[in-house]
C-alpha cells in the first residue's frame, strides 16, 4: 500500500509532506484554537510542532492538506501502522485542518479520499482519537466510524497522561456509509 499517495478531490489536494512544507503547515498550526481540545494541547508551540512535523517526515505516511481553491496548506493527516496481517488494516489519524475549514465538508473530503485510497488494500482503518477530545470523537461518528472496544492506550502529554478510544472503519461498512461514493 502507497501510504503518500496523491489524492484529488473536489475542493482538495492530498499530497506526501515534503520538508520545505514547514513554514506553511506550522502557520496552521499555530492556532492554539486548533489544539485546544486535543490530548497535545501545546502543539501550536514551534518547538513541540518541530518535533511533530519531524515525526511526521521520518515515519512517512504523512499528506499535506491544499485547498483546491487558492492553493494554500491548511492541513495535515498520516496513513500510518499499516498491517497486511488478518485482511489488514492501517491507522489515520494525526489529522488536523486550520479552523477556517472546519465544519464538516473538509474533513468529510479528506477522510473520503484517504479511506477510498486504504480500503482498496485492507479490510478497516483504525482512528485513535484522545477519549476527550469530543470535537474528534463527534467528527468519526458523523464519517461513520464506529468504536471498538480496542483500547487506544494512554500518551503522555504536556498536560499528563490521555487515553484514546479506537473508531474503525471497514470496506463494508465503508461502502454503505455516510462517505460511500
Amino acid at each position: 500500500m502507497d501510504r503518500q499517495p496523491v489524492l484529488e478531490g473536489e475542493r482538495l489536494l492530498l499530497r506526501p509532506l515534503r520538508p520545505d512544507d514547514w513554514q506553511a503547515l506550522f502557520a496552521v498550526a499555530s492556532d492554539p484554537k486548533v489544539w485546544e481540545l486535543h490530548p497535545a494541547n501545546d502543539r501550536w508551540k514551534k518547538d513541540v510542532f518541530r518535533a511533530y512535523f519531524d515525526d511526521a517526515l521520518a515515519q512517512g505516511g504523512a499528506l499535506a492538506v491544499i485547498d483546491k481553491l487558492d492553493g494554500a496548506m491548511i492541513g495535515s493527516s498520516r496513513l500510518q501502522g499499516f498491517d497486511p496481517a488478518d485482511g489488514g488494516s492501517v491507522e489515520i489519524g494525526w489529522t488536523f485542518l486550520a479552523r477556517s475549514h472546519w465544519g464538516g465538508a473538509f474533513n468529510r473530503e479528506m477522510k473520503r479520499l484517504m479511506l477510498a485510497h486504504a480500503l482498496q488494500y485492507v479490510g478497516r482503518v483504525d482512528f485513535r482519537v484522545g477519549e476527550n477530545n469530543l470535537r474528534s470523537r463527534r467528527a468519526m461518528e458523523k464519517i461513520g466510524g464506529r468504536l471498538s472496544g480496542r483500547d487506544g492506550g494512554v500518551i503522555q502529554t504536556a498536560s499528563g497522561p490521555a487515553r484514546h478510544v479506537v473508531y474503525e472503519i471497514t470496506r463494508d461498512s465503508f461502502a454503505s456509509g455516510p462517505l460511500s461514493l
